[in-house]
């Protein structure tokens, strides 16, 4: 059986939203007090069609974090955060596809490492209806002692394709994970050779997958090779995987995948910890 890293989960807890809550069912003010001058707006429980509880999966790094929600129904979701109440960002779904779906997985992003977040899921259905959820919180960990992200300053050489402009290459080594590089439709025979400049001494690697809501594009194992040697095959996740090795040219093919447009937020080359 492959290895896996354990993705790392933070634990929810229920915080009451503040002010009186809004039974299901019921219009908002602003349009009870003036329903000639805008549509009715049905508010109600977004435990109604939520299948299952949310789930944070944090970055390692601190600096983000990936909201997973399945609902019983389509809906466009999204989810506000900040660190109090009045939360002051706002997150949807990284989907390519975009529209209502079940599988919602936005990202939240950019994090501050040992901070608490507090945040709301809303879901919009195809009659209007607004789901809205109580607030909720997590826990980013502490900024890890690591080396310099060295694909930050790489030259990118060689890459089996792009989706689109929006989708390209350097969107992989750009730092953002609210970005991400996406093959079209590559599959298993997805890579991106990246160029250091020079023999660099390095840690740790890592090839953050990106993902599809209706569960293609994901990366599972990816091969490096350095220089033109194979290193090994190892799991993709937001988490980086160590090594000990001097290389210039770092060659990244997805190994196994679920196939579609498979592609990365981040590749990541470290050098070693300080």
């Amino acid at each position: 059986m492959r290895a896996r890293l354990p993705l790392l989960l933070a634990t929810l807890l229920l915080v009451p939203v503040a002010g009186p809550a809004i039974p299901a069912g019921a219009q908002s003010p602003a349009a009870a007090a003036s329903p000639a001058a805008a549509p009715a707006v049905t508010i109600a429980d977004f435990a109604a069609i939520a299948a299952g509880e949310p789930r944070v999966e944090l970055d390692p790094s601190g600096t983000a974090a990936t909201l997973t929600v399945s609902t019983t129904i389509p809906a466009a979701c999204s989810v506000v955060f900040g660190t109090d109440e009045t939360f002051g960002a706002i997150a949807t779904d990284m989907d390519m596809a975009g529209g209502a779906h079940t599988e919602h997985h936005p990202l939240l992003s950019p994090l501050t490492p040992g901070t608490t977040y507090l945040y709301r899921l809303q879901g919009t259905a195809a009659d209007g209806t607004l789901y809205v959820s109580r607030v909720m919180s997590f826990r980013t960990p502490d900024a890890p002692a690591t080396g310099a992200n060295l694909a930050a300053t790489a030259t990118i050489t060689e890459v089996s394709s792009e989706y689109s402009a929006a989708y390209g290459a350097a969107r992989a080594i750009d730092g953002d994970l609210a970005t991400e590089w996406s093959s079209k439709g590559d599959g298993d025979e997805a890579f991106i050779t990246l160029d250091l400049g020079a023999p660099q001494a390095i840690g740790s690697v890592g090839w953050d997958t990106r993902s599809m809501a209706d569960g293609t594009a994901i990366t599972e194992t990816f091969t490096l090779t350095a220089d033109g040697v194979e290193v090994g095959t190892f799991p993709a996740g937001p988490a980086t995987v160590p090594v000990e090795l001097t290389a210039q040219v770092l060659r990244f093919d997805v190994a196994s995948s679920t196939g579609g447009n498979t592609g990365a937020r981040e590749i990541v080359i470290r050098g070693p910890a300080q």
